[in-house]
């Protein structure tokens, strides 16, 4: 099963390897890992994706809460948070394909950032089977480079 929980950390040296740590520790995969501060810059917010068991789960968050330099743990049930991924895409484009990758950029209501002679840079934000669906349609014209944050989510 999938799971998201939301980590806010102390802004300090060494929270991030103990965060991820009990993850891997405890038998999770983490699909995707995000740190970055809040609003007050001595906290930090960890999002992470996870598949595992529930149980396991449980077990994890009781843990988290232990940590040193952990101010709160949320783990997201379904429809209770608003989330989002970034993804920026090097799409190789010839004169004769370009104007066929805009529009397919256009239908997602994503953003040309960069256009040269042989390649486009998209950017586009929304949940993973959205940008997964984008990337689907652009493989064809060859995917050069590809970043994508993972999951970011804030409680509704």
């Amino acid at each position: 099963m999938r799971h998201t929980i939301s980590v806010l950390v102390e802004n300090k040296f060494g929270v991030l390897a103990r965060v991820s740590g009990m993850f891997s520790g405890r038998g999770f995969n983490i699909d995707s890992l995000n740190v970055a501060p809040t609003n007050d810059p001595s906290l930090s917010r960890i999002t992470a994706a996870l598949k595992g068991d529930e149980g396991q789960l449980d077990l994890c968050i009781k843990q988290l809460r232990k940590l040193i330099n952990v101010v709160e743990v949320t783990d997201f049930k379904e429809g209770q948070a608003v989330g989002r991924e970034l993804v920026l895409v090097k799409v190789k484009a010839t004169s004769k394909t370009r104007s066929e990758i805009v529009q397919i950029a256009d239908i997602f209501r994503a953003k040309i950032v960069n256009l040269t002679a042989d390649n486009v840079i998209i950017e586009l934000t929304g949940m993973d089977d959205k940008i997964s669906a984008l990337l689907e349609l652009l493989e064809p014209f060859g995917i050069l480079e590809l970043a994508r944050t993972g999951r970011l989510a804030l409680k509704r």
